[in-house]
C-alpha cells in the first residue's frame, strides 16, 4: 500500500515523534510532506530511510500552497493520505480531493478538553475542523477520551476509530551505567533526589507550579525536558523563588535514534542534520538515559489528549504523578500502580515530592536507586500494537470491511 503522510511541521514534538515510530513500523511504502518547519524530527525521519517534501507553505492563509500540495499528491499515485495536525489535516484533505484520491485517514493528536493544539475551541475552530472532517474517511483518535471529544463536537461514530500512541517499550528499561552518565553530564550530584518532566514549556503545561514546588524542597533538583515560549519567565521564577541553581533546563530531545540507513530530502530541506547528529538529541543523551537520571516524574498538564511523557516514565521504571492523563484514565487503575493522579496546586505536589525525596535518600543509602517494575500500562502501548491498528483502519478504509464467514 503506498501511503502519503502530510503533517504541519516536523519540529520536535509528540505527534511528529509518534509520526515517525509509526512509520518504522507501518508495512507501507511510505513518504512525508511538511507544509512548514522541516526541522529535527524530518531529520530522523529521512535518517531512517523514508522520503520528506518541505511544501515551504508560508502561514495559514497561504492558499497557493494547495494546488502546489495537490500536484504532489497526484504525482506521487497515492492508495492513502494520512493527515496529522489541525492545519495539515484541513489542506491535506482538500489536496487529496483535488488529486482524485478519496480515502483519506485523519490523526486527531491534539484534542483537549477546551483547547486544540493550544487555540481555544471557538465555535469558528470547531465549525472549520468538522468541514475538513466530512471529506475524509475515518478520523483516528489517539485515546478513548478523544474519541469521546470528537463525538460530541459532532463526528459520526462509525467514522471514529480509536488507535492509542505507542511506545518503544524496551528502549526505556532503567540502566544505572546510563543514569550515572548522564548525571555527570548533566552535572547531578550521584545522589541528588531528581525530579522530571517533559513537555512543551507553554502556559498550559503549567510547569510554573512544579518549579514553585522544587524549590520549596531543600536539595531537590528539576529535570525539564522541553523548548518553548515560557522558558524565560520559568527561568525567571526559579531565580526569584532562589532555586536557579537546582533547576536545570535541558532543551527539546528528539526520540529515537535513527535507523542505521539514509534517504534524501527534497524542497530545499536540509540534508544533514545541524550539529552533525542525524537524529540525536540535545547534549548528546538520549531521553530513556535522560529519564534514568530521575527519581520521580511529574505531568503537571490539566488538559492532555494522551499523556506520551507519562508511559514513557512508566517504561522507565519511574513512579509517577499526574494532572490528568487520558492514556491511564483509559485502562483500569491496577495496570498502573506506580502512578496517582494529584490536583496539581502547589502544596500538594510539594508534600508529595517530599515524600519521594525522603524515600529516595533512603533507598539510595540503602541499596542505590530503585525502579518500579514495567506496568502492564507501558506495554498496553507499544508501538508495534498501535502500528497493527493503525494498518486495520488503513486497510479498511482502502479495501472496506473484511467480509464476514459464513457459519457452514
Amino acid at each position: 500500500m503506498k501511503v502519503l503522510h502530510i503533517i504541519t511541521g516536523l519540529g520536535i514534538g509528540g505527534a511528529e515523534q509518534q509520526l515517525r515510530l509509526l512509520l518504522r513500523e507501518l508495512p507501507t511504502d511510505s513518504a512525508v510532506i511538511t507544509l512548514t518547519n522541516p526541522g529535527a524530527v524530518a531529520e530522523g525521519i529521512v535518517a531512517d530511510g523514508v522520503p520528506v517534501t518541505d511544501l515551504d507553505m508560508a502561514g495559514n492563509r497561504d492558499f497557493g500552497a494547495l494546488p502546489r500540495l495537490a500536484t504532489l499528491v497526484r504525482q506521487g499515485q497515492y492508495d492513502l493520505v494520512h493527515t496529522h495536525l489541525y492545519r495539515a489535516c484541513l489542506y491535506g484533505r482538500f489536496a487529496a480531493r483535488l488529486a482524485g484520491v478519496r480515502t483519506i485517514v485523519a490523526t486527531e493528536h491534539s484534542l483537549g478538553a477546551v483547547q486544540i493544539e493550544g487555540r481555544p475551541l471557538s465555535t469558528g475552530v470547531r465549525a472549520l475542523y468538522l468541514a475538513g472532517e466530512r471529506l475524509g474517511t475515518a478520523t483516528v483518535a489517539v485515546s478513548t477520551t478523544v474519541a469521546r471529544r470528537l463525538e460530541r463536537w459532532g463526528v459520526r461514530r462509525d467514522r471514529i476509530h480509536v488507535v492509542p500512541n505507542g511506545i518503544e517499550v524496551g528502549r526505556f528499561a532503567f540502566d544505572e551505567t546510563a543514569r550515572r552518565a548522564a548525571r555527570g553530564r548533566l552535572g547531578l550530584p550521584r545522589n541528588a533526589f531528581v525530579v522530571g518532566a517533559v513537555g512543551r514549556l507553554a502556559a498550559g503545561k503549567r510547569f510554573d507550579t512544579l518549579v514553585r514546588a522544587v524549590a520549596d524542597l531543600p536539595g531537590a533538583h528539576l529535570l525539564l525536558i522541553g523548548d518553548g515560549p515560557e522558558q524565560g519567565r520559568l527561568r525567571r521564577l526559579a531565580e526569584k523563588r532562589g532555586a536557579a541553581g537546582r533547576i536545570l533546563f535541558h532543551g527539546a530531545c528528539q526520540d529515537p535514534p535513527p535507523l542505521p540507513r539514509a534517504s534524501g530530502m527534497t524542497s530545499g530541506s536540509p540534508d544533514e542534520p545541524s550539529g552533525g547528529r542525524p537524529g540525536g538529541s540535545s547534549g548528546g543523551t538520549d531521553l530513556p538515559a535522560l529519564l534514568a537520571a530521575m527519581d520521580v516524574f511529574v505531568s503537571t498538564s490539566p488538559d492532555e489528549a494522551f499523556g506520551l511523557a507519562v508511559v514513557e516514565a512508566l517504561a522507565a521504571g519511574l513512579p509517577v504523578l499526574h494532572v490528568t492523563c487520558p492514556a491511564l484514565q483509559d485502562l483500569p487503575a491496577e495496570a498502573a500502580p506506580g502512578a496517582r493522579r494529584i490536583s496539581g496546586s502547589v502544596p500538594e505536589l510539594t508534600a508529595e515530592l517530599r515524600q519521594f525525596q525522603d524515600m529516595s535518600l533512603r533507598a539510595f543509602q540503602e541499596t542505590g536507586p530503585r525502579r518500579l517494575p514495567v506496568p502492564a500500562a507501558a506495554r498496553h502501548y507499544d508501538i508495534s500494537h498501535s502500528a497493527e491498528q493503525l494498518m486495520a483502519v488503513y486497510e479498511k478504509a482502502v479495501h472496506g470491511p473484511a467480509p464476514t464467514r459464513e457459519a457452514s
